[in-house]
C-alpha cells in the first residue's frame, strides 16, 4: 500500500504549517514556497484540510490558514482521510455499493476489517507534532 501524492503533500503541508504553529498564519502560497508543493496543489490541500477541520482560515488583513488543534492532536489518520476519504485497502471494505465479481463467495472479505482498522491504527498513533521533530 503507498499513499498518493495528494495525501504524501497533505502531510507534508501539515507538517509546516505545525512548525510555526500559533507563531505566525500562514497560506497557500507561503506553505508552497516553503515545501515545493506546487501553488495549486497547495491551494486544493489548503481547502480540504480546512473543510474537513484540520485547518481554521481567516480572511482579511492578517488574515491565513492555521492548525485548528495542537499537532500532538493531529494524527496521519486524520490528514489522510481528509484527502483520501475512510482507509480501505480494498473496495468491499468501504461501506456502500461494490463492484468486485468475487464478493458474493468471498472468504476473505470477512477479515478485511482487521486489516483496515490495523492500517488505520498505525496511522492514527503518528502525529503532526512527531513529524516535526528532529531525527536523531
Amino acid at each position: 500500500m503507498r499513499l498518493s501524492s495528494f495525501a504524501d503533500y497533505a502531510v507534508v503541508l501539515m507538517s509546516a504549517a505545525a512548525r510555526h504553529c500559533g507563531a505566525v498564519k500562514m497560506n497557500a502560497t507561503t506553505l508552497s514556497a516553503e515545501t515545493g508543493i506546487p501553488l495549486p496543489t497547495a491551494q486544493k490541500l489548503v481547502s480540504r484540510l480546512s473543510a474537513a477541520g484540520l485547518l481554521e482560515s481567516s480572511r482579511g488583513t492578517g488574515g491565513g490558514v492555521r492548525l485548528a488543534r495542537p499537532p500532538a492532536a493531529i494524527t496521519l489518520a486524520d490528514v489522510v482521510e481528509a484527502v483520501e476519504g475512510p482507509i480501505a485497502m480494498t473496495a468491499c471494505a468501504e461501506h456502500g455499493a461494490h463492484d468486485c465479481t468475487l464478493e458474493q463467495d468471498c472468504r476473505v472479505r470477512p477479515h478485511m476489517n482487521a486489516a483496515n482498522n490495523a492500517i488505520r491504527s498505525a496511522l492514527a498513533g503518528v502525529t503532526i507534532a512527531s513529524l516535526t521533530r528532529e531525527m536523531a
